[in-house]
C-alpha cells in the first residue's frame, strides 16, 4: 500500500485543493482529483532523495523549549547590544564543523541558528561537514561554537540519527 500511496495526507490535500481549485464536484473533476492525489505524492516522492528518520522524536520538545529560550534571550542580548555603542560591536563569519550528517537535521540547525538573533547560517560547504556562521557580536569563538554543538547539534543527532 505504501508503495501506491506514500503518503495519504499530501494525496487527502492534493484531491481536496484540486476540488477547491476548480469550484466543480462533477464526476470528472472528481475522478481527475483521485488521480492527481494518487501521482503527484508518487512524483513527489521521486524528487526528495532522502527522506526524514527519526529517532528520540520527546527530544523535539526539549529542543523546541531550549530554542524558544534562547531566542528569548537573544533578543534581550540584541536590543542591549544595538542601543550600546556600535564600536565594541565584532561582528565575524566562522565554520561550525559538522557532526550532523542528514540533511535534515542539518537544514534544522541552520534554521535554528538563523532563528536565534545575533546569528544567521550564511552557507553549507559541498561536503555538508561544515556550516558558515555570521555572528553580530562575537567574543569567543570556541565558546559559541561548543555551545551550538551542545545545545543544538547534540539534541539534532538524536531526533535525526
Amino acid at each position: 500500500m505504501k508503495r501506491f500511496l506514500p503518503s495519504l495526507p499530501l494525496s487527502v490535500a492534493v484531491f481536496v485543493l484540486w476540488l477547491l481549485l476548480v469550484a466543480d464536484f462533477s464526476a470528472g473533476q472528481v475522478t481527475l482529483a483521485a488521480i492527481l492525489a494518487l501521482l503527484l505524492p508518487l512524483l513527489a516522492g521521486a524528487l526528495q532523495p532522502e527522506r526524514a528518520r527519526f529517532g528520540r522524536t520527546l527530544m523535539i520538545l526539549v529542543l523546541a523549549r531550549r530554542v524558544l529560550w534562547d531566542m528569548l534571550l537573544s533578543n534581550i542580548e540584541v536590543a542591549r547590544r544595538i542601543l550600546g555603542p556600535e564600536r565594541v560591536l565584532t561582528p565575524t563569519f566562522l565554520w561550525l564543523p559538522l557532526e550532523l550528517s542528514n540533511i535534515h537535521g542539518i537544514t534544522t540547525l541552520a534554521s535554528i541558528i538563523t532563528l536565534t538573533p545575533g546569528t544567521v547560517s550564511a552557507e553549507l560547504s559541498d561536503d555538508r561537514r561544515h556550516l558558515l556562521i555570521h555572528c553580530f557580536n562575537l567574543a569567543d569563538a570556541e565558546d559559541m561554537l561548543a555551545i551550538i554543538k551542545a545545545r543544538y547539534e547534540a539534541p539534532l543527532k538524536e531526533i535525526f540519527p
